[in-house]
């Protein structure tokens, strides 16, 4: 089977899973792809671009793949004469519709980020089948869709609802976790004291006020440990990782993006505890990848969290509890590093990539 894999945003964990599925599946994958930068001109006009690689290509598909950056009706619109009526799936890596937008956003502040929302709705009645990465992902976009549509003033497609429900699925991130194995340090030294690990974007909706202000009360109360912060870093970061690199100078190990995936993956088995405090996460691959390497995650129960450790309840903390005496608890009592690595270990690529084929083949020939 030939499979066209749109991806207009290629970088990061976008072009991670491209080129992971494209490299681990049975079937002929061809990869047509956008820089990964200005996500918003992506949305609203990568689909031009696409269209035009597509319809340049000398083969035909037999099926199409695009993620939720693409505005695949815009593309079925200009690519409809060469393509024909081939089966469409669109894959949701994440959506503008649930989202966290930052309050410093402009488009949010005069009301236009309801125009990404609704590129991600108008796509998903163009797919024949709708793929997310997690049943929590799934159930909160649908679940926001009857408010999102009940704004605006009449023709609001609410029949639409249930069919769209009705070819959704859940189909999980591929990821490449072999690879940490291979790259797992051959000797280290035990930890002086505990590491604490940071491993995600320096972005808001991460919420890294409420990670730092817990090591704060740990430093405050004395408590020995280490800290590295690792993830990408950006222009606008949040303030507060300035503020905290020099108020927990005497802790940090390691501070900034790590130079290659060798350095990164090192930390990873390196670290002991990573206290997570995200307000959105629709997967979590920094944490999946910490686990993996054996380093006890500790949760929100909530988001997207729950399914990739059901049988591991003292990974979570609650709504209201104190945080940092819970990393004290944790430190103390520690989990089943084991079992929770047991957990994840079927996200990699080797086992997945076969599911990814045989729900594809199915879903074609069913169309």
């Amino acid at each position: 089977m030939r499979i066209f894999l749109l991806e207009p945003f290629f970088t990061g964990s976008h072009a991670a899973w491209a080129t992971g599925y494209s490299r681990y599946s049975q079937h002929e994958v061809h990869l047509f792809t956008l820089k990964g930068k200005y996500w918003k001109w992506r949305m609203q006009g990568g689909a031009i671009e696409l269209a035009e690689q597509v319809m340049n290509h000398s083969k035909q598909p037999d099926l199409i793949l695009a993620t939720d950056m693409l505005d695949l009706s815009s593309f079925w619109g200009l690519a409809r004469n060469h393509v024909g009526r081939i089966p469409t799936l669109l894959y949701f890596h994440e959506n503008q519709l649930t989202y966290p937008w930052s309050t410093q956003d402009q488009d949010r502040q005069i009301g236009r980020d309801r125009h990404y929302a609704f590129i991600n709705y108008r796509s998903a009645l163009a797919a024949d089948h709708l793929l997310f990465n997690s049943a929590y992902h799934l159930d909160s976009f649908h679940n926001a869709l009857e408010p999102f549509l009940k704004a605006f003033p009449d023709n609001r497609g609410l029949h639409h609802l249930k069919t769209l429900r009705q070819k959704s699925t859940v189909l999980p991130l591929g990821l490449n976790l072999a690879e940490l194995d291979t790259l797992k340090p051959t000797k280290s030294s035990p930890n002086q004291h505990p590491l604490i690990l940071w491993n995600h974007r320096w972005e808001y909706d991460k919420n890294p006020e409420a990670f730092f202000q817990a090591l704060y009360q740990l430093a405050d109360q004395g408590l020995n440990f280490q800290l590295a912060v690792l993830g990408e870093s950006y222009q606008r970061s949040p303030a507060i990782f300035k503020e905290a690199k020099h108020r927990l100078s005497d802790q940090i190990v390691h501070w900034g993006y790590a130079r290659d995936r060798a350095e990164y993956v090192r930390w990873l088995w390196q670290a002991d505890l990573l206290p997570v405090t995200a307000i959105q996460d629709f997967f979590g691959i920094s944490v999946v990848e910490a686990a993996y390497c054996q380093t006890q995650p500790l949760l929100p129960d909530r988001l997207a969290y729950p399914e990739h450790f059901p049988q591991s309840p003292d990974l979570y903390y609650q709504p209201g509890e104190e945080l940092a005496d819970r990393i004290v608890r944790t430190i103390a009592a520690p989990a089943d590093r084991l079992l929770i690595r047991q957990q994840v270990a079927s996200y990699d690529w080797a086992v997945m990539a076969p599911v990814y084929d045989r729900l594809f083949e199915g879903m074609v020939s069913a169309d």
